[in-house]
């Protein structure tokens, strides 16, 4: 990358990375802190834990599709305005319905398909997956930090030091996309970075896709239905608040380091598919032993050990195989579909999650988040086994004469070419090819495929 590429892609991966790790920071501590606020009820609470998911999931696709008329960052800094004041709003509320209306707002600044398109438009091609890598990053570190930084802050600051902190997070990041990111002279428009409508369809109606989307709504109702009794069975163990931290971090940490093996076997060995089984099993296997009346915290961080490895596996996993699913040219509308599920199962896990615990408890919980999995799993060993196929963007020779059809029956007779999208307007090609089949040498045979310099 060039200094400007470095400078773009640092500033955007802090921007999400802190944002996101304003959203984070309440997971862990919620549950605890939240039943002293005026009429709460473990219903409410579930409802604010993941009412920010709703808006973000209703609002994901049309602001992607808005910062193509208006621009990226005056779209992006509107987002991180009403994310602001949404932390406001929920950090001076002594209410539970004012908390919920705060993470309603604070979810309607969804600017993560935006950035991601900033990123495309401030990256040239051959850096853009190490751009999109970095900020992927910034999220993980900021979910990890998150657990430890959660319970610390709300244990010496309540939710109200948690919300503030959150709005001062997203005060820095509009200073830094004012000063620090580049203004992009054009908007690429790049199909893999935003969701197109004449894409959209393609990807609604892919079974391969739908099935990933399910399974990113899955994880996320999980992981937040799960953090309205994990911090309660914390406390009944004997951990305070300012306790928790270390249990977070450390299965966090072990998890992660836990979980690389199997990344490798999976993406090396083209085993995905049975990676991808043995950590939906991992996470059924620990929401099970959740319902067992634990009475020492080393039994129960085992417990915590096996569901993060398998949350981190699939975290890793899911996207992946959503971009080599994602048809030539429609990466972006697939994202966004992915994106929006993701944010859907936040709130369902939330809500859903809580009404459940009001009248059943951990018990009823754990079965909600035990009857998605199954299903999650019936899904995951029916799938057929993903495609291994990467995006290849081609720039069309200026003279070229043949009708995109003709041009699409050629890419599509090259050996390891999956799918192919040619786009007249402006003169690319975009192809997914598998690399260990692909013939590279037939590929710039063709005469209206512009040739590398």
């Amino acid at each position: 990358m060039n200094a400007t590429e470095k400078r773009a892609i640092g500033a955007l991966a802090s921007v999400y990375g802190s944002r996101m790790l304003g959203l984070f920071m309440i997971l862990p501590v919620f549950v605890l802190l939240g039943r002293d606020l005026q009429g709460a009820s473990p219903a409410l609470l579930g409802v604010a834990l993941g009412a920010y998911g709703l808006s973000q999931a209703l609002l994901q696709i049309p602001f992607g599709m808005l910062s193509d008329r208006f621009g990226r960052k005056p779209l992006i800094q509107l987002g991180l305005v009403l994310f602001a004041a949404g932390s406001l709003v929920a950090g001076w509320s002594d209410s539970i319905q004012g908390v919920i209306a705060g993470r309603i707002l604070q979810g309607s600044g969804a600017i993560a398909s935006v950035l991601m398109a900033l990123a495309s438009d401030l990256t040239r091609e051959e850096n853009r997956t190490k751009g999109m890598a970095s900020i992927g990053l910034s999220i993980g570190l900021a979910f990890a930090l998150s657990l430890v930084l959660g319970p610390m802050i709300g244990d010496a600051y309540g939710l109200t030091g948690i919300f503030l902190l959150t709005a001062v997070l997203a005060g820095i990041g509009m200073v830094l996309v004012a000063t620090v990111v580049p203004t992009p002279e054009i908007r690429s428009h790049q199909p893999d970075a935003l969701p197109a409508r004449d894409q959209l369809r393609q990807v609604l109606t892919s079974g391969r896709l739908l099935r990933l989307d399910a399974g990113i709504f899955v994880l996320h109702l999980t992981l937040t239905a799960l953090f309205l009794i994990v911090p309660l069975t914390l406390e009944d163990l004997g951990l305070g608040t300012n306790q928790h931290w270390w249990v977070y971090l450390s299965v966090m940490g072990t998890g992660f380091v836990a979980m690389l093996p199997l990344v490798i076997i999976g993406e090396k060995k083209r085993r995905l598919k049975q990676v991808m089984a043995l950590s939906v099993g991992l996470l059924g296997l620990a929401v099970a032993l959740m319902g067992i009346g634990w009475e020492r915290v080393a039994a129960f961080w085992v417990v915590l050990f096996i569901f993060f490895t398998g949350f981190n596996l699939l975290e890793a996993l899911l996207p992946s195989l959503i971009s080599k699913e994602a048809p030539a040219a429609g990466k972006g509308s697939a994202m966004g579909v992915y994106s929006t599920s993701q944010f859907m199962g936040s709130f369902v896990g939330g809500a859903f999650g809580g009404w459940l615990s009001g009248f059943a408890g951990a018990s009823g919980v754990i079965v909600l988040i035990l009857i998605a999995i199954v299903a999650w799993f019936a899904l995951v060993l029916t799938m057929a086994p993903p495609r291994y196929a990467t995006s290849l963007a081609l720039q069309l020779s200026e003279d070229h004469q043949q009708d995109p059809r003709t041009m699409r029956e050629a890419f599509m007779g090259i050996a390891g070419v999956d799918d192919a999208v040619v786009l007249v307007a402006s003169s690319e090609a975009w192809l997914k090819v598998d690399r260990q089949q692909f013939d590279e040498q037939a590929l710039w045979r063709l005469p209206f495929v512009a040739q590398q310099e």
